[in-house]
């Protein structure tokens, strides 16, 4: 892969922004949660995009756009579907992409890992996200942008995916570590759920998302990310899982800050795999 410089601070991206290749999106997503447990419901960020961003952004719609239609939320969509949203966002051949939300980064990690998987590798994220703007005292426009569109050639990285399957040989094998980025009490399957059942994938050990980034929503610095992620780090194979393989993109974005870019994402995670009664799941 290129040499890149995938996290970048509001000052860096603010002296870009000039730069006619450049592509400034906000990926935000906001997920509904039911009170009692269950399935949420995820919200589309167009509509504060529309009320300030960063001058000159446009929107990458997760939700839409940018997933398959179904059966899980934000799978990871074909290769021609992709493609054709990616041109009509207007990445493609000589274009550089920085990626930021509103909230959380793992949108944004998320369509970083999205990009690379389909073969684009010229993608940054905005450290601390649309907050770390504000709070450098930056401008924020309010009017929509739309990039021209171009044509986005998809060159899949399967080596960089997990699927159900793989997921499988490897509880039966203990052939890669698995890397669990939900917080310490879903990991042990306490509380409510959003997923069919509770608890982690045998094997699992946990790595919380939340635990990469500082109280600003900003990454931590290289040394405290190599001693949280000090155990992963010397595991010959990595694969990394959530629940809907979003806040898992955290984790994967992390280890490439640190020289791994041979992680693998369960694309399907907990959604997709608590969903079967026959896979088994660990409580504790």
């Amino acid at each position: 892969m290129s040499e890149r410089i995938s996290l970048i601070s509001p000052s860096e991206l603010a002296g870009r922004l000039s730069d006619p290749s450049l592509r400034v999106f906000d990926a935000t997503v906001r997920l509904v949660r039911p009170p009692g447990g269950g399935p949420y419901t995820p919200e589309s960020g167009r509509a504060t995009y529309k009320e300030a961003h960063v001058p000159g952004a446009s929107f990458a719609d997760l939700v839409g756009d940018l997933a398959a239609p179904a059966p899980l939320p934000f799978a990871l969509p074909a290769a021609s579907r992709f493609a054709e949203s990616a041109g009509r966002l207007g990445i493609g051949p000589g274009t550089k992409v920085v990626v930021y939300t509103q909230e959380s980064p793992m949108w944004a990690t998320r369509l970083w890992w999205l990009l690379r998987y389909f073969g684009f590798d010229d993608v940054s994220v905005l450290d601390g996200g649309l907050p770390a703007w504000r709070a450098a005292g930056l401008p924020l426009d309010s009017t929509p942008r739309a990039y021209p569109g171009t044509s986005f050639t998809a060159a899949p990285r399967p080596e960089l995916l997990a699927r159900r399957s793989d997921v499988e040989q490897i509880v039966a094998s203990g052939s890669s570590c698995l890397l669990n980025a939900l917080a310490p009490e879903v990991f042990r399957g306490e509380g409510t759920t959003s997923y069919s059942r509770p608890g982690r994938i045998p094997g699992s050990l946990n790595s919380p998302a939340k635990n990469l980034l500082d109280e600003n929503g900003c990454f931590l610095p290289r040394e405290e990310l190599a001693a949280r992620l000090a155990d992963p780090l010397e595991e010959p194979s990595l694969v990394a899982y959530c629940g809907g393989g979003i806040s898992a993109t955290i984790v994967v974005f992390a280890l490439s800050l640190l020289g791994r870019d041979d992680v693998r994402l369960y694309d399907g995670s907990l959604a997709e795999w608590s969903a079967d009664p026959s896979l088994p799941l660990t409580l504790g």
